[in-house]
Formats: structure tokens, C-alpha cells, sequence
């Protein structure tokens, strides 16, 4: 019988949206930071249990407002528009170079987003896009998709499915969706109704991705990637 141990994977968490101005109807700049505040505490707080193991994340966020911003990781080689991937530079900036580093580092993702017109973000899809495959290979993510309407951005769920699939980071089947985000959360991220059955979504996809990055994280040291 094997002894019981901690293992910490190295999560890395998309934002989706690079929104910063708040709609003339109202409300916040960027409904997302409510959820990616929320998710960033469940993980930090989280402590797994896969068998006699133990499971904790060393979260780390990559957040296209920052990114591609002001000095930002990518901003001296795009400016969110996908110029020229990472992978057609023969040396990258240092902080570019620090960013696929640590997306290549990493055992499993988690995506969180909006919809835009149904789909996945162009937020999303470069910032992701930027870096090839080879950096997401092998490796799980979980999809979170959010709205401020009554779908939750299920819609453009799938279409982060088709993405996640072809860059390799193979998505779990349980997806979490948040409809009326405003009403579910604090704008610090904190739960307005603990109970609420919606939140009872982000603990069940962790438990398929935990299981899913153990295994493949395990799976990569015993024999490499494909």
C-alpha cells in the first residue's frame, strides 16, 4: 500500500475577456473579474483528495488586460491582434519568454470566459493562440464560461472545446457555467448565496481535472509526450 502524499499541480487560469469600460446601461468594467476572483479563491483554498493523495494548485493567472498591455508580457511583440505566434521567433522578448515558460510548466488549465457573439473570445483565442501546441500537449483544462444574461456562455463552451482540443490541453467533460453572474457574486468574488445550486458546478469539474492531470502529469514523466 502506498503512502499518502501532497501533490500540487501548477494551474494556469486564462481570462477570456480584455473588456475595461463599463457598458452606458451600467454595471461593472469587466463582469468576469467577479468569477475569475471567485475561481482564483476556490483553487488557492482547495484541498484535493485523489486517493491517498492529496491535491493542491499553485495558481497562476494570465490575464489579457495584462498581457497584452502596457509593458505586458507579449506587448512588444502584439498587440492582442496575433501578429506573429511565439513560435516563429527564434529568441522571444524575456517577458514573453518568461510566459511560455510558464504555460509550458504547467499540468492542467483552466479557462475562464465570456461569449462574444456566440463564440470564443479574440481575447482568448490569441492570447492562447500565441503558443503553440507543443506547450499545451498532454496536459487537461477545465472550461468556465460566464454571461451576464441567462445562458451562462454555454454557447461559446463549445466552440473553447474545438480550441482546447486542437492546441492538445484536452478539456474534461464537466463544464461550468454561470448564468447572471452579478447575482451570484460579490464583486470581490465571494458567493452572495454559498448554497446556491450553481456553485456546486466549479467543485465537481475540479475533481475530473485533478484526476485527469495526476494521471497525465504522471503519464508525461514516466514516458514523455507524443
Amino acid at each position: 500500500m502506498s503512502a499518502s502524499s501532497t501533490r500540487v499541480l501548477k494551474t494556469v487560469v486564462f481570462m477570456g475577456s480584455a473588456k475595461n469600460v463599463a457598458p452606458p446601461w451600467g454595471g461593472d468594467a469587466r463582469l468576469g473579474d467577479r468569477v475569475l476572483s471567485h475561481v482564483e479563491a476556490t483553487l488557492e483554498d482547495r484541498i484535493g483528495t485523489l486517493g491517498a493523495d492529496t491535491i493542491r494548485h499553485d495558481v497562476s493567472i494570465v490575464d489579457p488586460l495584462f498581457v497584452f498591455g502596457k509593458h505586458g508580457a507579449l506587448s512588444e511583440i502584439s498587440a492582442g491582434e496575433l501578429l506573429a505566434p511565439a513560435f516563429f521567433f527564434k529568441q522571444l522578448p524575456a517577458k514573453a519568454q518568461a510566459l511560455q515558460d510558464l504555460i509550458a510548466g504547467a499540468d492542467c488549465y483552466v479557462i475562464v470566459s465570456p461569449e462574444y457573439n456566440h463564440v470564443v473570445p479574440p481575447a482568448l483565442a490569441s492570447i492562447m493562440g500565441h503558443f503553440g501546441g507543443s506547450c499545451y500537449s498532454c496536459k487537461p483544462s477545465g472550461i468556465i464560461t460566464y454571461s451576464a444574461g441567462p445562458w451562462g456562455g454555454q454557447r461559446a463552451a463549445l466552440s473553447i472545446v474545438s480550441m482546447t482540443h486542437e492546441l492538445g490541453c484536452l478539456p474534461v467533460s464537466k463544464m461550468v457555467g454561470y448564468p447572471m453572474a452579478a447575482e451570484l457574486f460579490h464583486e470581490d468574488g465571494s458567493p452572495k448565496d454559498p448554497s446556491h445550486r450553481m456553485l456546486k458546478q466549479l467543485p465537481d469539474m475540479l475533481n475530473q481535472l485533478e484526476w485527469m492531470a495526476i494521471a497525465m502529469k504522471d503519464q508525461r514523466e514516466r514516458v514523455g509526450k507524443f
